[in-house]
């Protein structure tokens, strides 16, 4: 009789383990680390400025591995933006085009479970992204970039993880605004949805599957301003018009803006979303924890979420992953240490902002060079970089070129080249009524002064949409009011200038396509028009000819065309004296 009690014990011992084990009951603990916006900081190195780095994908490895030790499991995600900013993965997307792909392998290594597309991954083209596709152990998503032919998705719209008996669905997203930025031979055959239409299609389709988790992986930013709005069509910040309007996500990571972000976020349901951005460039992690607890409400498994932001500095490289990846650190030193020219003078951006630069003036001058335009636009694509008297390496062009962009010929009339000029100077000078008012539009405080982080001012806006031209002898007059500045005196061969003729423009792709609003709201070309304005395109980087041109040419001596200057003189002089050291500080 006591054996037969305790055979019975035993038996329903058994069934209630059985029970929790199919029902997946019992307290599960879990995290989701995001890295989003890498740009290819990827060693503990800047590949660029030849410099050791506090931050890099080796240091949130450090903390990852750490954190998959004490968690019943994890999933680690990327939101895209990873095939652009370092020589070390345009070396891999354009140089070695035959070894497996570094950006594929450390991911690979690091065991990455799903990772959006990002608009700089589409930037390389399809060459580069579809090779990725093969060589990755994880998918890349993007619902909303659908194939023209087909009408489906180009990448998988969302993948299904379990983890622990724990069901986790992840939705990627891209920012449709793409065509915007990037010339169409970049993403033939593929069109960019709207976000919060996407979402909708797919929300049905994700919970059939019966997960215990939604996730959002967006490369795209967080405003929550814009929550309560449909998406506006083809938004380029379009997550929390998609966070508002779509219930069903328990979580979503966004990207793309680089800001951090961990906040909770109430849909038009009324239920809580978390909110997720690691910010870019290896500097921070995002990291959402849940625990699973027993039962269900609504057919989901209750679980408790919270967020937090990973300070990547915080922890050492992983000496395993450098041990790793130390063939690949040798090869790409070797690259960006390959001397292609001699310079016979040091040059800076910084001289950009405040008269004609030889560092910009260099780009214009190649500009023409290779497209026989009659007028080149450019800007300062770093903000604060030089590049040094003597040799001159691979390495200092992704100093002077920072982005892979194309070199477009378009046609512009006369008038939309000064309309072109005066919102470009809009963007970087203020309107000044005497010698003691800034030039600059920097960031100001609540007490109408320069704010100051880290010993230094901010411009307002970005240094990358401060174009200047080159081909044409003008001038700026800041006493004027914005949009009526300009005054252009004619062509730098003494041609005349005239506002009725339709003239060749040399300006890189982005521009070209309407980034920066140059075209399209300084001088009022719409969309459509605008690519119908363009004449010819190069089929590669512009980073690409530059290199070349200087390699042809052996020695190069870079000085300023001194084609426009800002009047009154007296005025900039005196503003230049302190503006500069309030954006480089006083002992530089």
């Amino acid at each position: 009789m006591k054996k037969r009690s305790i055979s019975y014990l035993n038996i329903e011992l058994l069934f209630l383990l059985f029970l929790v084990s199919c029902t997946g009951t019992g307290k599960k603990s879990i995290s989701i680390f995001e890295t989003t916006d890498v740009h290819g900081v990827i060693l503990p190195y800047d590949f660029t400025e030849k410099e050791k780095l506090n931050v890099s994908m080796a240091s949130s490895f450090t903390y990852i591995k750490q954190i998959r030790k004490e968690k019943d499991a994890t999933l680690l995600l990327d939101n895209g933006d990873n095939l652009q900013g370092q020589p070390e993965v345009y070396y891999y997307n354009y140089i070695d085009t035959v070894q497996p792909h570094f950006v594929a392998e450390v991911m690979n290594y690091m065991v990455y479970d799903a990772c959006t597309v990002g608009n700089h991954d589409v930037e390389a083209g399809h060459g580069v992204y579809d090779r990725l596709v093969k060589e990755d152990n994880f998918p890349l998503l993007a619902a909303n970039a659908v194939n023209i032919k087909t009408g489906k998705p180009y990448f998988k719209p969302y993948q299904i993880i379990e983890k622990e008996r724990i069901k986790i669905a992840v939705f990627g997203l891209v920012t449709p605004a793409i065509p915007n930025w990037l010339p169409p031979q970049l993403y033939s055959g593929i069109e960019f949805k709207d976000m919060v239409e996407t979402a909708k299609q797919w929300m049905p389709v994700i919970l059939n599957e019966k997960p215990d988790l939604v996730v959002g992986l967006f490369h795209s930013g967080w405003d929550r301003t814009e929550g309560k709005l449909q998406n506006n069509n083809l938004s380029e910040n379009g997550t929390a018009a998609v966070a508002y309007n779509v219930p069903g996500f328990d979580i979503i990571f966004c990207g793309h803006d680089h800001k951090v972000a961990d906040e909770k976020f109430v849909n038009s349901a009324g239920d809580t979303v978390l909110i997720l951005n690691g910010g870019s460039r290896s500097e921070k992690l995002a990291e959402a924890d849940i625990t699973f607890t027993s039962g269900k409400i609504k057919g989901k498994r209750l679980m408790k979420i919270s967020g937090k932001i990973i300070n990547v500095a915080d922890f050492k490289p992983d000496p395993e992953f450098i041990t790793r990846f130390s063939p690949q650190y040798k090869i790409i030193d070797e690259y960006v240490n390959r001397i292609i020219g001699s310079s016979s003078a040091t040059i800076t951006s910084r001289d950009a902002y405040f008269g004609p630069s030889a560092f910009v003036d260099m780009v214009h001058s190649i500009q023409l060079e290779i497209t026989g335009a009659d007028i080149s636009f450019a800007a300062p694509l770093s903000f604060d970089v030089q590049i040094n008297k003597g040799p001159i390496t691979v390495g200092d062009m992704f100093k002077l070129y920072r982005f892979e962009n194309m070199l477009y010929t378009m046609s512009l009339s006369g008038d939309e080249v000064q309309k072109y000029l005066e919102y470009s100077y809009s963007e970087w000078l203020n309107t000044m009524k005497g010698p003691a008012d800034l030039l600059l539009k920097l960031r100001i405080g609540k007490d109408g002064k320069p704010t100051i982080t880290n010993d230094k001012a901010w411009f307002k806006n970005q240094s990358y949409n401060f174009d200047s031209a080159a081909g044409i002898n003008y001038t700026v007059d800041v006493s004027k009011p914005e949009g009526a500045r300009i005054e252009i005196k004619g062509f730098s061969d003494g041609r005349p200038f005239d506002k009725n003729k339709m003239y060749k423009v040399a300006v890189n792709s982005y521009r070209g396509n309407g980034g920066g609003g140059h075209f399209t709201e300084g001088a009022g070309i719409t969309k459509d028009e605008l690519r119908k304005r363009l004449i010819s395109s190069t089929d590669r980087d512009l980073r690409y000819y530059i290199l070349k041109s200087i390699e042809a040419k052996k020695t190069i001596n870079p000085i300023p065309l001194n084609n426009w200057k800002i009047i009154p003189e007296k005025w900039v002089k005196t503003a230049m004296s302190s503006e500069y050291a309030l954006l480089f500080g006083r002992n530089k």
